[in-house]
Parts: C-alpha cells; structure tokens; sequence
C-alpha cells in the first residue's frame, strides 16, 4: 500500500464518521421536534400522503436481513420512490446502534421492561421538515451534501456504519 493509497483510506474514514456524527445529531434533532418516522408501512404511508416534506431516508439493515426478500423488496419499493421525488436515502449497516439512537431519546415507560410488546420496526427511518420552520440546519445540509456527492460517484444509496458510543 502506498502512502497516497493509505491517505486517501484515512481521509474517507475521517468522512465516514464525520457523516456519522452528523446523522447521530441530526436524528437527535428529529426526535426532539418530532419529525421523525419509524417503520417501513409507517414511512410508506407517509411517502403516499406527504412526500415533499421528508428530507431523508434511512434504510437500516445487517447481514441476516439482507436475506429477507420481502424486506428487501419494500427496500427497492421506498428507494425508487425516494428517487423519484429527491430524497435523499441513507443505509445504516449497523441497525443495533440505530436502535440505541432512537429508542434511548424515546420515554421508556414500564412497557419496555415488560417485554410484552413488539420492538418497534427500525428498517426504515424518515426525518422530514418542521412544519414551523424551514430546517437551516448544517448538519443536515453536511448529509445532503454527502448523499449528493455519493450519486455523483454513481452510488445512489450509500452505505454508513453508525459509531459506536
């Protein structure tokens, strides 16, 4: 390995847990306003009814999901809407950290420790805009900004592992 090559490596994690942090603040953000989606038919009801203001996409999933078919399948389904209507789509690798994220920020009541219902669906995660204002937020814009850099370089949905904390 060269010294450019390894550089050039060094460079990209820098960015990767850069654009991770950025999602880890940006999630934070969404659920203290509220503008946060969780599930895939929960996402697909609000992409019917409300596409215009989701502002991104996350598709979370590890290696034992990627054998579901019929996940996958909505997975195509919500990426090529989201395509369609210039969302920009994120895949978390890691859907346990995401889990972290947002069921740490959520009240967890006696519920959670009774164990007697389902976890709730993180497949598919949408942020959308604050109905009071419009988002300036530069975390958000840094993420755009990844995911628009990403499709230049003809990766339409680009892969991020959340770190760990």
């Amino acid at each position: 390995m060269t010294l450019e090559e390894f550089s050039a490596g060094e460079q990209k994690t820098e960015r990767m847990d850069k654009v991770g942090d950025a999602l880890e603040e940006v999630l934070s953000k969404a659920l203290s306003q509220r503008t946060i989606t969780v599930g895939v038919y929960e996402a697909a009801k609000l992409l019917n009814v409300d596409p215009d203001n989701v502002v991104l996409c996350l598709l979370a999933a590890d290696e034992g999901d990627d054998r579901d078919v019929a996940l996958q399948i909505h997975f195509t389904l919500i990426q090529a809407f989201c395509c369609e209507n210039d969302i920009d789509i994120l895949r978390v690798s890691n859907p346990g950290r995401l889990a972290e994220l947002l069921l740490l920020e959520t009240d967890a009541g006696p519920t959670a420790s009774e164990g007697a219902e389902q976890p709730p669906d993180l497949h598919c995660v949408l942020v959308t805009n604050p109905h009071s204002s419009q988002w300036k937020d530069p975390t958000l814009s840094q993420l755009i900004c990844f995911c628009r850099e990403s499709r230049y370089m003809d990766q339409w949905v680009p892969v991020i592992n959340l770190p760990e904390r």
